[in-house]
């Protein structure tokens, strides 16, 4: 059956811009109503008749910019702001003396405060506070002198269209946030998907293939144990939570994308999750016991410990033989990682390690406790002959500067 990708649009503003729009029609009818019923006291009608037809066709004609954010450019709220400034500047020539100093409504009266609402949604607090500015100054100018109503009304568009414009800024974090929630959510669910349909087919298809090998025995045997460690490899991996999960959404004129996408957890861009790391090494000789939340490290030093580990089960495979059993356990201490790796081999005889660096075999002296000595950690091998061996490695969490196995040096 085929899957299409569904993709899911936010947008809180959306809502914004369809008032925002209903907004300039109401304030034009209604600028044009004031003028309508005190016409006969202006002593240039002709003046104010001229501009609020000039309003009109831009307010009717400039709807569908007002309609979206991606319409309404920079370019558009210039000159919307200029149509209203322009209106107040006119309003002294068209409009008797007495009444413009008793405080009458300017030409575009309040129909001004959409085109700095304008600003607002576009470009949030800032944009708001500019825009409310030059209306406040036109406003100073067209009255000629700074009376209190005057102020009064600067003073209210200008604390207005800011504490609209923090909203959006606000609504908008908070679309980005829930876009991130719908994203874990929507990995979440796939991941599970795809869990429930390994489950059903190739972890049973590799139990299967693990019975059957151990019956027929000889080749079939060991592609049979083979399969059973894959097959303990995947559960952990689909069953564990260790799958990174992504956080990616796209921010568009119609509102924030939701999309899933895979994001290696292992990048140098801030602490990683030691576990994932950990994880590839469990199976079915291999046993791997961890913390239920994350053991988070610098990126070079996580790798530099699962490599430790890595060299560590290989001494095991070496020396105690293909069909020994260890265990990994990972405890997250308050100030240091504590990663123990524990076989049931024979042990180490004492002084067999010192001979092994006096014949040039430095695997333990350099992959194991060369890395955590550059990490300014420790690695404790302690082994007792007969009972297995248990190399023990301790990485501090508050490094000052780590040494990448690379030459470079990671600061946190």
């Amino acid at each position: 059956m085929a899957r299409r990708e569904r993709v899911m649009r936010m947008s809180v503003e959306q809502p914004l811009w369809r008032a925002l729009t209903g907004y300039r029609v109401l304030t034009l009818v209604y600028a044009i109503g004031l003028f309508a019923t005190a016409h006969a006291e202006f002593p240039r009608p002709w003046l104010a008749v001229g501009y609020f037809a000039v309003l009109a066709v831009w307010t009717l004609a400039t709807l569908p910019r007002t309609a979206s954010e991606a319409a309404c450019t920079k370019r558009f709220l210039t000159a919307d702001l200029t149509v209203a400034l322009v209106g107040i500047l006119l309003t002294p020539l068209a409009d008797a003396p007495e009444r413009v100093h008793g405080g009458g409504p300017t030409l575009p009266s309040i129909w001004t405060a959409g085109s700095v609402l304008a600003f607002a949604v576009k470009g949030g607090w800032r944009w708001a506070a500019l825009a409310s500015t030059l209306v406040a100054v036109a406003n100073l100018i067209e009255r000629g002198n700074p009376a209190r109503d005057t102020v009064h009304n600067v003073i209210l568009v200008w604390v207005a269209s800011i504490a609209i414009g923090y909203v959006v800024e606000v609504a908008r974090a908070s679309e980005r946030t829930l876009a991130r929630a719908l994203e874990i959510e929507a990995a979440t669910r796939e991941r599970e998907r795809l869990a429930r349909d390994i489950h059903d087919s190739v972890l049973q298809v590799l139990a299967m293939v693990q019975r059957r090998g151990a019956v027929i025995g000889g080749e079939a045997a060991e592609l049979g144990r083979m399969a059973g460690e894959q097959e303990i490899a995947l559960r952990t991996l689909v069953s564990g939570g260790l799958v990174p999960v992504s956080r990616a959404s796209e921010d568009t004129a119609e509102g924030a994308v939701v999309r899933a996408v895979d994001e290696d957890d292992t990048g140098d861009d801030g602490p990683v999750d030691l576990r994932t790391l950990l994880a590839p090494y469990a199976g079915s000789l291999v046993s791997l016991a961890e913390p239920g939340a994350p053991v988070r490290l610098a990126p070079a030093a996580a790798r530099e410990v699962a490599a430790a580990v890595g060299a560590a089960l290989d001494n095991v495979r070496r020396h105690a033989g293909e069909r020994a059993r260890a265990w990994i356990l990972v405890e997250d201490e308050p100030d240091e990682v504590i990663v123990t790796v524990r076989d049931d081999g024979p042990g180490i005889p004492e002084g067999r390690l010192a001979q092994a660096e006096g014949e040039g075999r430095l695997g333990v002296a350099l992959s194991i406790r060369g890395r955590l000595r550059d990490l300014g950690g420790s690695a404790e091998l302690i082994s007792v002959p007969g009972q297995g061996t248990e190399v023990e490695l301790k990485v501090p969490k508050d490094m000052k500067e780590t040494k990448d196995p690379r030459g470079k040096a990671e600061r946190r």
